[in-house]
């Protein structure tokens, strides 16, 4: 079925009908269907148990009316065999089935479903088309409620003590999907133990889904019960007042956590590749997709929970560390893509087509598609229009090309999503078709339109055939655009010599290029040189120094030491950075530049810090640690304060790292001296992943874990050589003070704001100080400005593993541009009319990329199109028209005008 685009003519003309169950619910369907859990692209699937040709070896209707020829009933398996000189084996995982659990009543009650089926039903491609209605009776419900940690942090009924690291994220954004779906206030609770949202901007996530009524209850659920006479679920429990409470609900969301299939638990096996107790890949701190099969290397869910951000940061890190031993094979088995002649549409009239997108219920459930496709075939110069349910899938993509071959199109329209994360996908469709990828327009009805404008399909409806109407009217006056070939310097230049920045380095240095590695300080390591333990028990120290060494034998690396930039010139592939160490300064010139810059830990002003002796800090303890001091082994009581610093107004977000780092300090004073006692006081515990290990290990070993809130943070005062520390106890509802000897704050990790860097780069910074990615999912190790990448806690605080993945992937995505010859330059950018040019400077002034100067001898502005990004700063301040964004030119935005307003 691989050929599947999701037409529906097989199930149309199939003549089985089945009576399926989806969740206790009767569901009517085909013999062949879409199964309920399939995410896009959709394909169809056979019921062979229904099917009549397995049955009786009759029939074969689908394929006999499948146009795709996605169907072939005489198809036999294959088995081919390939020559590779590495494995990346990213298997993902499977969504826990909690059936098991009897008291949550999954099995016997239709409205308790798990997370992914909540998924499903909120998709335009579930079995409700995505509308909001609970199994039993397609009733829109009034209160829903999830319960977390289903098939996570649990020892006693599943064997996963682990945490599944989304679960709490994916339920806050269920929350907020389902309350927009939903046509009357919906009532959201959410049960929870620990809410661990300690991604980049999750907290804020969070936080603003409690702003806008969410409910969020720290209380484990033990029993869900059906309300006799109904569908209703209820539950009861408990709070911090140990009141037992009630209550009813419409629908039951059971968080499901993630595991490892058996299939691939016995792929592993074959293959040698040891796992853990848990069946994901046993791996080390320090090379985080390597298995214990050499050439083997894994990434996603596969090494152990995750999201997609850091998924798909492991998988470009997988890709750098599976091609390093294979970098003197580059291009010797590699096959040029055949792309069509260009067809010269100069002297034709448009032949416009258009293509309306349904995006599922993000655009059709507001809009009404087929009555704006049919609107589409009325403007002018459309010859052709049709609506799709997923214009972005690789079926329809595949069928566009012909489309346009066909019926002999030259301009394409989609009115669809943004042009942000798709328009280069459908450029690449009109080269597969010989046209121009500049002969195209995109229509964004969903953000523009289907998002705002949801509670008045009319409207929406009506706007979004304003949109195609608008986008067709530039159509008509686009024309071809060209780009031009520039040489790539091979090599690169890594910003910050921490762990993240050599291993970018030799990343790239393993496959071949020249790296130069910029380091403000007389050493490298970084925070690593500080810092005691990785989270599996691996003593940095002899990490980094063997690292150091590795970097400094290195033939292709170049280590500038108290050096700093002073000014960056160029652009993708082709770089001139200044580099000063105060005596001397030097050029060097590079394809591509990572920032590796790092961050550090906060210095607080409260709770005695830099006042008493007993205060320190996480990186402090662990050079107590390291020396031994006496401190240490003397210590009878020690407290931990998480959050100094974090998850407050002045900095909104979870530092990530200081749960985990204040349990293993933790640990080790236990290991050191077992009768000491051990105080952690916290506001949620994220020890995310495989981390919460150390936390069971903790409480087992006798560390006490006292939450406390916000607006009630503990009290620390002077007590000679100790501290008192004052906190209120939650569970006993009272007062209590502990006379520590030492108290360690967990404070935040803070970013270096290296504004003066950015500038240079021309790269963003977010609120916080953090560098910005060009997409958290789809690009979280580049930049919008071509050729610059970034990795570790420049990026945003995290462990030593994942700051080792993201600076390999880094290398990888700067591997896409050194390993080219060549690069295309042009399309898109702005161009000078000398004529109408004054010389005012007011286009030079508003560039954001530094891609325009002034030529003396002429007077006049000049662009530089490889710095050129297409923004149009430029073409709107010039007061003389002067400058023409190629692509938006002035006639085609006033046809546009024109058109909005006709």
């Amino acid at each position: 079925m691989d050929k599947c685009i999701a037409c529906g003519t097989c199930a149309e003309k199939c003549p089985k009908k089945v009576d399926d169950i989806y969740n206790e619910s009767l569901i009517k369907r085909k013999a062949i269907y879409v199964p309920y859990s399939q995410t896009v692209p959709l394909k169809y699937a056979i019921d062979e148990e229904n099917c009549i040709f397995f049955k009786k070896g009759k029939c074969r209707a689908c394929e006999k009316f499948c146009e795709a020829g996605a169907i072939n009933f005489d198809e036999q398996e294959k088995e081919i065999t390939l020559n590779v000189g590495s494995i990346i084996l990213a298997p993902g995982f499977k969504s826990f089935d909690p059936s098991k659990y009897d008291t949550y009543s999954y099995s016997s009650m239709p409205n308790v479903v798990t997370s992914l089926e909540f998924e499903r039903i909120l998709s335009a491609t579930g079995p409700f088309m995505g509308h909001l209605v609970r199994p039993s009776d397609n009733k829109e419900p009034n209160k829903v409620a999830w319960l977390q940690c289903v098939g996570s942090r649990d020892v006693n009924r599943c064997d996963n003590g682990y945490c599944s690291s989304v679960c709490c994220m994916y339920a806050i954004k269920q929350t907020v999907i389902a309350r927009e779906h939903s046509k009357i206030p919906l009532d959201c609770s959410v049960f929870y133990m620990d809410m661990r949202t300690h991604g980049k901007d999750f907290d804020r996530y969070y936080e603003n889904a409690k702003k806008d009524g969410v409910k969020f209850v720290r209380s484990r659920i033990h029993t869900v019960e059906p309300v006799p006479g109904t569908d209703d679920v209820s539950v009861h429990y408990t709070e911090d007042d140990g009141v037992l409470k009630e209550e009813i609900f419409d629908m039951f969301v059971l968080s499901t956590g993630l595991e490892t299939d058996e299939n691939v638990v016995a792929l592993s096996e074959r293959l040698g590749i040891e796992l853990d107790e848990y069946h994901f890949t046993q791996t080390d701190s320090f090379h985080p997709v390597s298995t214990s099969v050499p050439g083997i290397y894994a990434c996603g869910a596969f090494t152990g929970p995750k999201d997609i951000p850091l998924s798909v940061m492991e998988a470009s890190a997988a890709s750098c560390a599976a091609t390093e031993r294979l970098a003197s094979a580059r291009n010797t088995q590699t096959r040029e893509l055949e792309i069509p002649p260009e067809k010269d549409v100069s002297r034709e009239p448009p032949k416009i087509g258009v293509f309306v997108c349904n995006c599922g219920i993000n655009i059709g459930g507001v809009v009404r598609v087929p009555e704006v496709a049919e609107y589409a075939r009325t403007l002018p110069n459309v010859v052709y229009a049709e609506e799709n349910l997923f214009t972005c899938s690789q079926d329809t993509q595949d069928k566009m090309t012909e489309v346009i071959k066909e019926q002999d199109l030259n301009r394409v329209v989609v009115a669809a999503c943004t042009p942000k994360t798709h328009e280069e996908l459908f450029q690449e469709t009109l080269i597969n078709a010989g046209l121009n990828k500049y002969l195209f327009e995109m229509a964004n009805i969903r953000n523009h339109d289907s998002w705002v404008h949801s509670d008045d399909p009319d409207a929406a409806t009506e706007k979004a055939k304003d949109l195609v109407r608008m986008s067709v009217a530039k159509a008509g006056l686009i024309s071809p655009l060209t780009q031009t070939d520039l040489g790539v310097t091979h090599a690169g230049l890594v910003v910050g010599g921490g762990i993240a920045g050599m291993t970018a380095a030799l990343s790239l240095a393993h496959q071949g290029y020249p790296v130069h590695i910029i380091e403000k300080s007389d050493s490298l390591g970084g925070n690593g040189n500080r810092v005691l333990r990785a989270y599996k028990g691996e003593e940095v120290a002899s990490f980094v120094e063997e690292m150091v060494k590795e970097v400094e034998s290195e033939e292709l690396v170049t280590v500038h030491m108290n050096s700093t930039i002073t000014n960056v010139d160029g652009f993708v592939g082709n770089f001139k950075t200044d580099v000063s160490n105060g005596s001397s300064s030097e050029t060097i010139e590079h394809g591509v530049a990572i920032l590796a810059t790092g961050a550090k830990e906060y210095k607080p002003d409260e709770y005695l810090y830099g006042e008493h002796g007993a205060v320190v800090t996480h990186l402090e303890m662990d050079e107590l640690f390291r020396k031994n001091d006496p401190r240490v082994e003397k210590a009878g009581d020690v407290v931990f304060i998480q959050c100094v610093g974090s998850r407050d107004e002045e900095r909104p977000y979870c530092s990530k790292v200081c749960c985990t780092h204040s349990v293993e300090s933790a640990l080790e004073f236990k290991r050191r001296n077992p009768k000491v006692n051990v105080y952690i006081l916290y506001r949620d515990m994220r020890t995310y992943g495989k981390r919460e290990d150390l936390y069971r290990e903790a409480r087992a070993e006798g560390v006490l874990f006292i939450r406390y809130s916000l607006d009630e943070k503990p009290v620390v005062t002077a007590d000679g050589d100790r501290v008192q520390v004052e906190f209120r106890d939650p569970i006993l509802d009272r007062r209590l003070a502990v006379k520590a000897d030492i108290l360690c704050l967990a404070t935040a990790i803070v970013s270096h704001k290296d504004t003066a860097l950015t500038q240079f780069f021309k790269v963003p910074m977010d609120a916080d100080g953090w560098l910005l990615e060009a997409h958290q999912k789809l690009r979280p190790v580049d930049f919008p400005n071509d050729g610059v990448f970034l990795c570790g806690m420049a990026h945003y605080p995290k462990p030593i593993d994942e700051s080792i993945a993201q600076a390999k992937a880094a290398a990888s995505r700067a591997l896409t541009f050194l390993t080219l010859e060549n690069i295309k330059v042009g399309g898109v950018v702005s161009e000078i009319i000398p004529e109408l040019c004054s010389g005012c400077l007011g286009c030079i002034n508003v560039c954001p990329y530094g891609a325009i100067t002034f030529d003396d001898e002429k007077k006049i502005a000049v662009v530089n199109q490889a710095l050129c990004k297409g923004c149009g700063a430029c073409a709107a301040a010039c007061p003389c028209e002067a400058p023409v964004l190629m692509g938006f030119n002035n006639e085609q935005l006033y046809a546009q005008i024109k058109s909005a307003l006709a």
